[in-house]
């Protein structure tokens, strides 16, 4: 799940971290993905439209 994303649905990086139970700072470091805890976590609370696709998490940690 792109942080990017995230965002988006939510509206902003301080209800994404409302959200994800984190607090905003928290948001400002993930990166590009979404860690894979929350992603699962957001997938399920937003019924599936933000999608967590564990392939993606695989990928990202071959190429680090």
């Amino acid at each position: 799940m792109l942080t990017t994303d995230a965002i988006k649905y939510f509206g902003s990086k301080k209800k994404l971290a409302e959200a994800a139970g984190v607090k905003a700072p928290t948001v400002y470091a993930w990166g590009r993905l979404v860690p894979e805890g929350k992603a699962a976590r957001l997938s399920l609370m937003t019924d599936g439209e933000l999608v967590y696709d564990p392939k993606a998490y695989q990928l990202s940690a071959k190429s680090a």
